[in-house]
Order: C-alpha cells, then sequence, then structure tokens
C-alpha cells in the first residue's frame, strides 16, 4: 500500500511540478526577451512619463505594446501583477517530489548499496546540505562581488568555479542519478531563492516607496534585475539535469561528473546566443553565433566521448567463478541474472510497477523492457545499476538479439 500511495504521490506532484515550471520557465524567456527587444520610445508623452523602452507585438490575433519605465512608472495602477507563484509553486512541488522519490527513499537512491559512504540519514542531511549550501556561497559571491567594477563577470566565473566543485562532490558522495538530479535541485533552489530573498523583497520597496511619495532607489531594480539574468543561465542546466535521470549511459560513467559539467556549460552557451540574439537584431551586439557554435561542440564532443567501445574478442582464459562464459546467452544464465538482481522488487511479493520476472513467461512478456532498462539505460538494477557489470549486460543485450528465448 505504500508503494502505491508513494507512485501517486510522485505521478501528482510529478504533473504540477512540470506544469509550473513550464509557466515559470516561460515568464522568465518571456520577461528576457522583452528586455532585450525594447527600443526608446517614439511617442513624446510616453517620454514625459518615464517610458525608457517599447515593444510592438502581435499574438493570437491582436496587438501588443508593452512599455518600460525608467526605474518607476509616476503613478501605480489599481491593479499590478506579481510574477513569483510560478517560481515558488515549482520549487515547492519539486522539493516535495524530491522527497517522496529520493529522500524517502534514501537508502536506494542516496547511497551506493555496493560501497555506502554514509548511513541513509546521513546521505538526506548531505543532500539537503548541498541546497543550502550552494545558495549560500553563491548569494555570499554576489553580495561581495556583484556591485563591483567587472561585477558580472567576477560573479560568472566564480559561479562557475562552484558549480564544477559542487558537480565534483555530488559525483563522488551520491550515485550519479541522485548526483545529476540534486545538482538540478541545487541550481533550481537558488534560482527561487533568488526571487524570494531578492527579487521580490526589492520590488516590493519600490512599491512601498512609491505609495508613500518617497523617491525611489534604483538599486533595487539593478539587484533583481541581476539575479533575474542569473536565472535565465542556470534554466538548461537545471532542465538536463532533471531529464538526466532517464539515461544511465550519462550518470553511470566513471567521469560522470566531467560529463554533468559539459552539458551544463553547453547549456548555459546556447541559453546566451538566445539572449543576445534579441539585442544582435536591434544592432545592439555583434551575432552571438559564437556562443551557439561552442555549445554545439561541446555537445558533439561529449556524444563523441560517450559513444559504445566495441567489445573485445572472447578470450580463451576461464571465466571468473560465478560470472557468465564469455558468448553465454542462455536462458539460464538470463534467469540465474535475473535472480540475483531482479526478483527482490518484480516477484510476488513486491511486482514493482506491475512487473513480474519470476517465472518464464513473465520475462518474455517482459523482454522488450528488460533490454530497454538494462542494456540500453543501464539502470537496472534499480538504485545499483554498478551491480551488473558489462559483461553481464551482455548477456542480457545477446539474449535480446537473439529472440529472447524461454527454452533453456
Amino acid at each position: 500500500m505504500e508503494s502505491y500511495l508513494l507512485d501517486w504521490a510522485n505521478l501528482l506532484l510529478r504533473w504540477l511540478h512540470v506544469i509550473t515550471a513550464i509557466a515559470w520557465v516561460g515568464s522568465s524567456f518571456y520577461f528576457v526577451f522583452l528586455d532585450s527587444s525594447l527600443t526608446p520610445p517614439v511617442d513624446e508623452d510616453l517620454k514625459r512619463q518615464g517610458v525608457n523602452g517599447e515593444l510592438w507585438a502581435v499574438h493570437g490575433g491582436g496587438f501588443y505594446h508593452p512599455v518600460k519605465f525608467n526605474v518607476a512608472p509616476p503613478k501605480l495602477p489599481d491593479h499590478l501583477h506579481w510574477f513569483f507563484w510560478e517560481s515558488y509553486t515549482t520549487w515547492l512541488s519539486g522539493f516535495a517530489l524530491l522527497s517522496v522519490s529520493y529522500l524517502w527513499n534514501a537508502g536506494i537512491y542516496l547511497v551506493h548499496p555496493a560501497d555506502p559512504l554514509m548511513p541513509p540519514a546521513m546521505a538526506v542531511v548531505a543532500a539537503l546540505a548541498f541546497l543550502v549550501v550552494f545558495w549560500l556561497l553563491y548569494d555570499a559571491i554576489c553580495r561581495v562581488f556583484g556591485q563591483r567594477a567587472n561585477g558580472d563577470a567576477i560573479v560568472g566565473a566564480l559561479v562557475l568555479v562552484l558549480v564544477c566543485i559542487a558537480a565534483y562532490l555530488a559525483c563522488h558522495i551520491f550515485p550519479g542519478q541522485a548526483a545529476f538530479l540534486l545538482m538540478g535541485a541545487m541550481l533550481a533552489t537558488s534560482m527561487s531563492a533568488n526571487v524570494f530573498f531578492w527579487i521580490i523583497p526589492g520590488q516590493r520597496k519600490v512599491v512601498a516607496a512609491l505609495k508613500a511619495g518617497q523617491p525611489v532607489d534604483p538599486i533595487h531594480g539593478k539587484r533583481g534585475k541581476q539575479r533575474s539574468v542569473h536565472n535565465t543561465y542556470f534554466t538548461l542546466p537545471v532542465l538536463f539535469a532533471m531529464l538526466s535521470n532517464h539515461y544511465g549511459w550519462l550518470y553511470n560513467h566513471d567521469l560522470n561528473w566531467l560529463v554533468l559539467i559539459l552539458m551544463m556549460f553547453a547549456g548555459a552557451a546556447i541559453r546566451q546566443f538566445f539572449v543576445m540574439r534579441h539585442g544582435f537584431k536591434l544592432g545592439r551586439n555583434a551575432h552571438p553565433w559564437p556562443y551557439a557554435a561552442v555549445g554545439v561542440l561541446v555537445l558533439l564532443g561529449v556524444l563523441a566521448w560517450l559513444k559504445p567501445v566495441p567489445a573485445p574478442a572472447a578470450s580463451a582464459a576461464p571465466a571468473a567463478a560465478g560470472a557468465p562464459a564469455p558468448g553465454d546467452a542462455s536462458f539460464a544464465t538470463v534467469t540465474a541474472l535475473i535472480g540475483q538482481h531482479c526478483v527482490l522488487c518484480h516477484g510476488a511479493a513486491i511486482a514493482q510497477k506491475n512487473v513480474r520476472l519470476d517465472s518464464p513467461q513473465g520475462v518474455k512478456d517482459h523482454a522488450q523492457q528488460i533490454y530497454q532498462q538494462v542494456v540500453q539505460l543501464k539502470k537496472m538494477p534499480f538504485g545499483n545499476p554498478g551491480a551488473l557489470s558489462d559483461e553481464e549486460r551482455a548477456v542480457f543485450k545477446r539474449w535480446f538479439e537473439a529472440g529472447a528465448p524461454v527454452a533453456p
């Protein structure tokens, strides 16, 4: 019953998380586009009101004319829309999903069963520490260097170093799947914290000053803009980290921390291309194609680096005790491996995902899934994919390609 309820919680939270994330990322991308596409107003009345940028757009059969005021408008409207619930709901649903999927099952997801570095309870503390400590260090970097000369470049370089260190530590402390996901959660936590601690409080101070008839300090807008720009560069790395748990050949690599850093860097570089592309159209900067080229080249480099290596020719040396003989792909060998690594979760007692592998017919019925999870994605055994050697995975591959026979 617990497994059934957790599956429902996982489904509903994942659904909510994706919906709110789409809303948050969409609004973030839109406002970055808007800021990059504004042009000085032509109308003299708009200039007198303090407008320093405008945009004409057409969408859905209507024309839109958003304008941006320099610091603040002369008078607040009766209705002012705030953009923060998208961020908060995305983080809250994401943290709840992390809790029911990973923290609740820390003994499966957060520790290496074959070589645990710490007990599950300590692993939960370490995972939460990644979220908190990264935010504190990132925030300190922004506070100390953000308003200095060349502050954006200094902050960018230091945050890059911080992310690299965090990726290295995460991939050496946690199993690869958990490490990649925690890196995404870590950056997403800082994104939402930027909204909660800086962007919204700064906007509230501006609104309060306007209502009180006091002059508005422009520093609030500058700080909020800085954190908002950071968020847009975090977005593609976060989305990659969140999607990576479907691809075991990424997070199971021996240098998975380097794979993660390169993929996140590629995402940030490609995001830079799209940010600067709007300014190029208005003649504000050179064409940003080098950023896209760097991002794509990094992706292609990782693709080439991780390509499957042809298996060496079978040796005449005798197989180690308990290991499948070279070339052996009999159903008896497959059954022995399934009994050792799979039946605990896919037998009569549990039958995760309604998959049972404790009978020849059950193995035959789920042969395609076995091949996908064990050979292609390398995700199984669940929580400890390293328990199966490459040669044992090759047994499943040869068995499946031979037609998945269930007869001895």
